[in-house]
């Protein structure tokens, strides 16, 4: 055996056991999931296992003796492993061999995708959500269109509107289902803590209030006597200020404005305007603010979505977990679903906070306590909550852990916006939609020409899908070569 293969084989052989190193130290935790998740949880930690150090170097060796560099095998990572230690010429006894081979990590995921979604009739695609406006509860014919041009789940955001509302816009979905003969599930957005600007103190005028680059102001509590010469923003969010800490960036109006904690306090913090992007150096009232430095002790599941959930039991098919942090939250909110009986509403994890992806095994260890679920890239707070430059990577960490997980992940936030609002899409947004064909569902907003947009992302995922399973590259024939070589 050459010097460069026994390296190999070492370098590998170390990984593996470091794999089941992780499985015997989780499996009490294994044991407490339903059988159906054991499997893919074990998968999920071999993956971590994996992933704990630089592989790069490891990497470019299998590349140039020919072999699997382990890059595409989040679905079944350790019998990759073990596959090409076998091809190295290292004896595996078959008892040894993990069952979760790339067929059952790609079946896996397809079969809780449809579970979770729903029948599709184009399979080689992702299933397309449509997040509906106030208009759909009246206008039937209007989300007939959006079933026959492929919508497959409509979304109700409970952050808007009312129960009446919403339950004219499910009869209206349940409608055309029935009437086309096409599978269109109803997805309910739980609305999550509302964490909106109040304007109080000097310089509001009209809801709005002048703050500078390198000035300092108050951010309170909305109830709070504050001396009325001082610049006082309010936050809707009781609870929230006395959890700050010096140096906690403080960002507004999605980022526009980020600020960060000098002084901190119970009801009030000072703040110093580090940085303003906005045309105009105005902060109004209703704008959102975000705390990705600062751990929040406010639950995430508010008295509000708690009042929505017998509705949501009664009528929708999907629940979305908006603000989810903590595998406390998703255990508090399967509880409260436990109580309407079995099965349990299928739940998304909507991936929105710097902490949630920070906690993102510990949440999907929680959500394998139920049979499916799935999760949900939300990509406009999170963008905000980790910097739009770490979004990309981040994004794609997401998918990698989910599809070691085999859990279903929604794409979601701004997909093809552009054209959604003017008629015309953006390059840059296009290039985006395309790497949409990396999940299992990708969301739309509401917007004025979804009947071309949704026509666009089909043609779109349908051109990206057939060069790609998830991350993996596929080869289908090129014309370019076929007309140059003949």
């Amino acid at each position: 055996m050459s010097p460069e293969i026994a390296h190999l084989r070492s370098d590998l052989e170390r990984i593996l056991e470091h794999q089941r190193a992780a499985e015997q130290k989780f499996r009490q935790k294994t044991r407490a999931l339903p059988r159906a998740q054991q499997a893919s949880f074990r998968n999920l930690l071999h993956y971590l296992a994996l992933r704990r150090e630089d592989l790069r170097p490891l990497q470019d060796a299998l590349h140039d003796a020919g072999l699997s560099s382990l890059a595409s095998a989040e679905s079944h990572c350790m019998r990759q492993v073990q596959s090409v230690l076998q091809r190295l010429g290292s004896s595996i006894p078959e008892d040894q061999l993990s069952a979760m081979d790339a067929h059952f990590g790609v079946q896996t995921i397809r079969k809780r995708a449809l579970d979770l979604f729903g029948e599709k009739a184009e399979k080689d695609i992702p299933h397309l959500m449509v997040t509906f406006e106030s208009a759909m509860a009246e206008d039937y014919s209007a989300v007939k269109r959006l079933v026959k041009a492929g919508m497959n789940i409509a979304r109700i955001n409970t952050a808007h509107d009312d129960p009446d509302t919403w339950a004219k816009m499910v009869e209206n979905v349940r409608k055309a289902a029935k009437s086309t003969g096409k599978s269109c599930k109803v997805y309910l957005d739980l609305a999550g803590p509302k964490i909106r600007t109040i304007i109080l103190g000097k310089g509001w005028k009209k809801d709005r209030v002048n703050l500078l680059e390198r000035e300092r102001f108050f951010l309170a509590e909305a109830g709070v006597t504050f001396d009325r010469r001082e610049k006082v923003v309010g936050c809707t969010l009781s609870g929230v200020v006395k959890d700050l800490r010096t140096g906690d960036r403080v960002l507004f109006d999605d980022g526009l404005f980020e600020a960060v904690v000098e002084t901190p306090g119970e009801q009030m913090a000072e703040l110093y305007m580090r940085r303003v992007s906005a045309p105009k150096p105005r902060l109004k009232a209703e704008k959102g603010i975000n705390f990705p430095d600062t751990h929040l002790s406010v639950r995430c599941l508010t008295d509000f979505d708690r009042k929505v959930i017998p509705f949501a039991v009664a009528n929708a098919d999907i629940l979305g977990f908006s603000f989810v942090r903590t595998a406390e939250d998703v255990a508090e909110l399967q509880e409260l679903l436990r109580e309407f009986g079995s099965p349990v509403l299928p739940i998304i994890l909507k991936i929105e906070t710097a902490e949630a992806v920070q906690n993102l095994p510990s949440l999907l260890y929680q959500g394998m306590h139920e049979q499916v679920f799935g999760v949900m890239i939300a990509r406009g707070d999170l963008a905000v909550e980790i910097g739009f430059e770490r979004l990309s990577e981040i994004q794609e960490e997401i998918l990698w852990l989910c599809e070691a997980a085999h859990v279903p992940v929604i794409w979601a936030t701004q997909v093809l916006e552009t054209l959604n609002k003017s008629g015309i899409a953006t390059r840059s947004e296009v290039t985006d939609a395309a790497r949409a064909a990396h999940a299992d569902c990708v969301m739309l907003n509401k917007g004025k020409y979804l009947l071309t947009v949704l026509a666009t992302l089909k043609d779109i995922l349908h051109r990206s899908g057939g060069h790609h399973t998830k991350k993996r590259y596929i080869f289908r024939p090129l014309k370019i070569a076929e007309r140059f070589l003949g």
